[in-house]
């Protein structure tokens, strides 16, 4: 039985493990009526990595990500983070997970009756005691550390660009100086100059924040510039796990098709600087 009076004196660092993967997912099954999504499916995420999630339609890229976060039970199988299994955790290791990471949705879901100071602040006034003033001084700071000029803290998310929305959900996620960071497909919908800018954005952040970085994504261009390695979804599990060139390596059919596929070869050559 779990010593909740111990438990309590402990830090979130205590409470979490420090020293094996971020991330385990074992004999994970999801299924939905009929349907089953993911069978006996199986992911490793190495600490201080950023691991990029790919797969076709229906494979269940958001349902993985969503149970990782325990916003979905799985129907079999283990999740744990940071060593501690989720459907086991105490109320007060739940909380340390909680914290422990921050999560980019697509779009951004900022609430938009707030500005974004408020929605970047909205998690400290949940997890934390600061004040209202300290609060959104740190916010700002998270918004200075996105990218975002000073003046966006009081905006509203109607009055952001596409690509602002995507900055200051990125600041929301960040609030709890996070050591995981979950990303929904976060350059969907951004032109070409700004997905790139945000890719660049995204790696300075995992470096210098030490951030292990879960990302789903469809962005060839993302994949060759900022993943350390690419996980596959496909027959309803992961099909591999490596690094993007040796995946192009890969005889798998839709492995073969999205990487050596035009989009994939242009992707490449793009960061190689040749052309077939």
């Amino acid at each position: 039985m779990t010593d909740v009076r111990k438990e309590g004196a402990l830090s979130d660092e205590e409470l979490l493990d420090q020293s094996g993967p971020a991330i385990e997912v074992k004999g994970l099954s999801s299924v939905f009526g009929d349907h089953v999504v993911h069978q006996n499916l199986d992911l490793t995420v190495k600490r201080g990595e950023v691991l990029g999630v790919v797969g076709g339609s229906g494979t269940g890229k958001s349902v993985l990500l969503n149970t990782i976060i325990g916003l979905r039970d799985p129907d079999e199988g283990e999740v744990t983070v940071f060593g501690q299994q989720l459907w086991r955790a105490s109320r007060r290791r739940w909380s340390a997970l909680e914290r422990s990471w921050g999560v980019l949705f697509q779009g951004g879901a900022l609430f938009s009756n707030l500005t974004v100071r408020e929605n970047v602040a909205a998690p400290m006034f949940e997890h934390t005691k600061l004040s209202r003033r300290e609060a959104h001084e740190l916010a700002d700071l998270k918004i200075a550390m996105v990218g975002l000029r000073p003046d966006a803290g009081s905006l509203k998310p109607a009055e952001l660009s596409g690509g602002m929305r995507k900055r200051a959900g990125l600041a929301r996620a960040l609030a709890l100086d996070p050591e995981l960071l979950f990303l929904d497909e976060p350059t969907s919908g951004l032109d070409p100059i700004g997905a790139a800018a945000f890719d660049e954005l995204i790696r300075d952040l995992a470096d210098s924040l030490d951030l292990t970085v879960f990302m789903i994504t469809h962005d060839l261009d993302s994949l060759y510039e900022i993943t350390d390695r690419v996980a596959v979804l496909a027959d309803k599990h992961v099909v591999a796990t490596a690094p993007v060139h040796e995946l192009e390596r890969s005889d798998h059919p839709w492995i073969r098709e999205y990487f050596l596929g035009p989009r994939g070869r242009a992707a490449r050559d793009a960061r190689s600087g040749t052309k077939d």
